[in-house]
């Protein structure tokens, strides 16, 4: 028997991991505004939804808080009410456990898991950590959540605090960069089509690369012969400071994490 997974908001994060899980867990999603996200989401992905998730969280296993940092106070404040024997998980960010262990019954079952929009295609790597307090039976549970989306690796608070920005939000950083090579793609002459196809493959290609044993530099080494026309792209790059441009978007995007979270 398949274990039930409710889900506290059904944003663009939570259809990705609903995406990702609906073959491996029974489902159910909650919204209260959005009607029209949960009609979409039991159409397309059979899952069950419901504008009362109060009302579900007795026959569920697992209750996934994929709401933003500032509604979780209303939101637990209410779940403390209701929940028995639940896993509880909030995958949002700078949230961390603190909240939940104030918030909850003592002894509940916690965890914070950043996952990225990839869950969909259940390649997200997802960071998480959890209470001291974690029985078998949810470690199972939170591992049947965490490899349903992707792999994932387990971190500190502070870790994933810091970390977020290069699991979480960096994709984003990388469609960027997917787009620009697109825009000048195109402009010799080729459809967007092809554009897409040609950068998506390049990309992929290379992340697999990467998964293999030999590190960044030494792959970016093997396709830059000395004085060709790669050191030719790699020294613009380095010239326009690409190296420190990142870095320093991975600390803003950590700093408004922050704030965020407060």
């Amino acid at each position: 028997m398949k274990p039930t997974f409710l889900f506290i908001g059904a944003g663009q994060m939570a259809t990705a991991m609903i995406k990702g899980l609906h073959n491996d867990v029974h489902i159910i999603a909650s919204n209260k505004k959005n009607h029209q996200q949960l009609d979409y989401l039991h159409s397309t992905y059979g899952v069950d939804t419901t504008t009362n998730w109060k009302q579900a969280v007795p026959s569920c296993d697992v209750v996934i808080l994929a709401i933003p940092p500032q509604a979780h106070k209303e939101i637990l404040q209410e779940l403390a009410h209701c929940i028995t024997n639940q896993l509880v998980i909030t995958v949002a960010g700078g949230i961390g456990l603190q909240l939940l262990q104030e918030m909850l019954p003592e002894n509940t079952s916690i965890s914070w898991v950043m996952p990225n929009t990839a869950s969909e295609v259940k390649q997200s790597i997802s960071l998480y950590t959890y209470s001291n307090v974690l029985p078998e039976g949810h470690q199972q549970l939170l591992h049947t959540f965490l490899d349903g989306i992707g792999e994932s690796v387990q971190c500190t608070e502070e870790q994933i605090l810091n970390l977020t920005a290069v699991t979480g939000s960096a994709p984003a950083f990388v469609y960027e960069f997917a787009n620009a090579l697109e825009e000048v793609s195109m402009s010799f002459g080729i459809s967007k089509e092809q554009a897409k196809t040609l950068v998506a493959q390049m990309i992929f290609g290379s992340a697999m690369m990467l998964k293999g044993e030999k590190d960044s530099i030494a792959l970016r080494n093997d396709v830059t012969s000395p004085g060709g026309s790669t050191a030719a792209g790699i020294q613009t790059l380095e010239e326009g400071q690409f190296s420190k441009l990142i870095q320093a978007a991975v600390h803003n995007t950590n700093k408004k994490a922050g704030e965020l979270a407060k």
